[in-house]
């Protein structure tokens, strides 16, 4: 009997320390990032606003939108950048929006409200999302191997450029949406090898600029636990690693707040990265709650996808304060003190 006991607990323990990740393992994903929570909001679309004269008011006092945002609780921005944007069939023809050269300025106006920065790599000319990951126009006809050469190299350009005039991003997202991959048909997820290939390249250009950047892997499976979890398996099982999961969540397609909150709680049980809400606009009020309320995580928040303009905006059509921008403050003062 004593022999049966003895040998039961040599294997409890051997499940225990080998099964069990250990404090340093479990946290070794997020060594590189400062321990904070996010009350984020992608504002991309604000140069075309501002070039199209949208102002701004808060109480009928005209401002600074990034300012406005960070007196209302906001302490991050996310801003998209497409490879060539400006291209005849890129997302702003001639103008380049969201290209290099504004992702420059607005990082400036980030920095210089006191404000961290989430910088979003769209591995594409134009948007870049489940249902579409096109490739830009001068990586059309590449082999793999140069194409994985371009993703590193864009991504290193980029973000010494930012590193030159002192604005590197506090996060990046090596790729958007990208549950059905990046840079259709080659890394189209039905291509797992192939797209853990160019992923890996574009996490490697941002560590050749600064190794301790955390990465972002953002899915659009906000309310999906068995499509979530199949995808980053298959990412672990390719050796990819990084710091955060990013999960959209938008009703019509990602299910109830039910299914939101289970797969969060799901992930938060099987991974050890931190897990952020990095794209919703609806029911803002439980979102933020079930995104805050995820246990056992050093990191959490979430970002509002394009809240200057977009569905449930914070700011009407004349640019003035909707009832949805006076909720921030209070998520502030739940949420990030």
């Amino acid at each position: 009997m004593i022999k049966k006991y003895q040998t039961a607990c040599i294997f409890f323990l051997f499940c225990f320390f080998i099964i069990t990740p250990t404090k340093s393992q479990q946290n070794s994903s997020i060594n590189n990032i400062a321990i904070e929570n996010i009350l984020g909001a992608d504002i991309s679309f604000l140069p075309e606003l501002e070039a199209r004269g949208k102002i701004f008011y808060d109480n009928g006092i005209a401002k600074d939108a990034i300012v406005l945002l960070k007196e209302k609780g906001f302490n991050y921005i996310r801003l998209r950048i497409f490879v060539n944007p400006a291209a005849d069939s890129g997302y702003s023809p001639k103008k380049g929006f969201c290209d290099l050269a504004h992702t420059l300025a607005m990082a400036k106006r980030v920095k210089a409200a006191g404000m961290k920065l989430l910088l979003d790599f769209h591995y594409s000319d134009t948007w870049a999302d489940p249902g579409k990951q096109f490739k830009p126009a001068a990586w059309k006809n590449l082999s793999i191997k140069a194409l994985a050469n371009a993703v590193k190299k864009h991504t290193t350009q980029v973000l010494t450029a930012l590193n030159n005039q002192q604005t590197l991003p506090d996060m990046v997202q090596v790729g958007n949406e990208i549950n059905h991959g990046i840079l259709w048909p080659d890394g189209n997820a039905k291509n797992f090898d192939t797209l853990a290939k160019l992923i890996q390249s574009g996490i490697a250009g941002v560590k050749k600029v600064n190794k301790k950047i955390p990465i972002m892997l953002h899915i659009a499976l906000g309310g999906q636990s068995k499509e979530s979890i199949y995808f980053l398996n298959q990412l672990a099982e390719r050796h990819i690693k990084f710091d955060i999961i990013g999960q959209s969540y938008y009703p019509q397609w990602h299910g109830t707040l039910d299914d939101l909150k289970n797969n969060l709680n799901d992930l938060a049980i099987k991974y050890p990265q931190p897990i952020i809400v990095v794209e919703y606009s609806e029911k803002k009020s439980a979102v933020n709650e079930i995104a805050f309320s995820i246990p056992n995580k050093p990191i959490k928040g979430t970002f509002i996808w394009e809240p200057l303009n977009t569905w449930e905006a914070l700011f009407d059509k004349q640019g003035k304060a909707t009832s949805f921008l006076a909720l921030y403050p209070e998520f502030a003062k739940t949420y990030l003190h």
